[in-house]
């Protein structure tokens, strides 16, 4: 399928690893340049650099200058058509609630709610400018799925979904479109690396990550495994397109069947 993507040009938040990554990856494949922003640049990273398609800048998103800082980069490539917004965080809360403090708060809310709206802010005009555009936000299954597990992610993410909605009613006769994707579990170094979701409930409840793995698709999702984050770039790729030029103000789950209800 013909997206016709190429000569675009996109910043994508997060863009070192995981799904960021992938993005990164797949919007390049298809010829578009990268905004690229990220803490900690890797050496993925730097390889598709190298390309001279990919600007890869090292930001810390949960300050207040710093999203838009990143965004002002596309002006090296002359304008901006697409902002991914991938960047968030996750601790898995293994004491409950109570043990939640203000500063746990704050930091979810910062990176993962307040670098999305500090970042889509900067966006906007850029986006105006070119008279159409579009938004992708990683969202994530959790805002269906409240969870005490995750309580201050899962409402930090359902705050990002009604957010992307608003602003399609807002900026939908001015072309711009924003659309949110919610993945279950994906096969990243959030959930799976040191230190990620899995070792870090192994740790609490005595088994081992492996196990944690294997319990987080028992008897949920319908196709018992981890989504791919290439699954997630490619659903990425087609509504940032004019293949889904109608669709704004959505929502896609990608979870393999995690979530029943109709």
């Amino acid at each position: 399928m013909e997206l016709n993507l190429s000569g675009k040009v996109a910043v994508v938040t997060g863009a070192s690893k995981g799904i960021g990554l992938a993005v990164t990856r797949a919007l390049v494949d298809e010829g578009v340049r990268v905004v690229a922003g990220a803490r900690t640049i890797t050496d993925e990273l730097v390889a598709l650099a190298d390309s001279g398609q990919v600007l890869a800048v090292s930001v810390d998103l949960s300050e207040a200058r710093g999203p838009a800082a990143l965004v002002g980069h596309c002006e090296r490539f002359g304008g901006l058509d697409i902002l991914v917004n991938n960047v968030g965080a996750v601790t898995p809360r293994t004491a409950g609630f109570l043990a939640v403090t203000d500063e746990d708060w704050s930091r979810t809310l910062g990176l993962t709610l307040m670098a999305m709206v500090r970042t889509t802010r900067a966006a906007v005009p850029f986006l105006l400018e070119r008279g159409a555009g579009n938004v992708v936000t990683i969202a994530s299954v959790n805002a269906y799925l409240p969870d005490p597990g995750v309580v201050d992610y899962a409402a930090t993410k359902a705050a990002v979904w009604n957010l992307s909605k608003s602003l399609s009613k807002e900026y939908g006769p001015q072309g711009l479109r924003f659309n949110t994707i919610s993945p279950g579990p994906v096969s990243t170094p959030l959930w799976l690396g040191k230190g990620g979701v899995a070792e870090t409930i192994a740790a609490a409840t005595g088994v081992s990550p492996e196990e944690v793995r294997e319990q987080a698709v028992a008897g949920g999702p319908s196709t018992g495994r981890f989504t791919e984050p290439e699954e997630v770039a490619d659903l990425v790729l087609l509504l940032a397109s004019a293949r889904a030029g109608n669709v704004t103000g959505a929502d896609f789950l990608i979870d393999g069947g995690l979530t029943k209800e109709l």
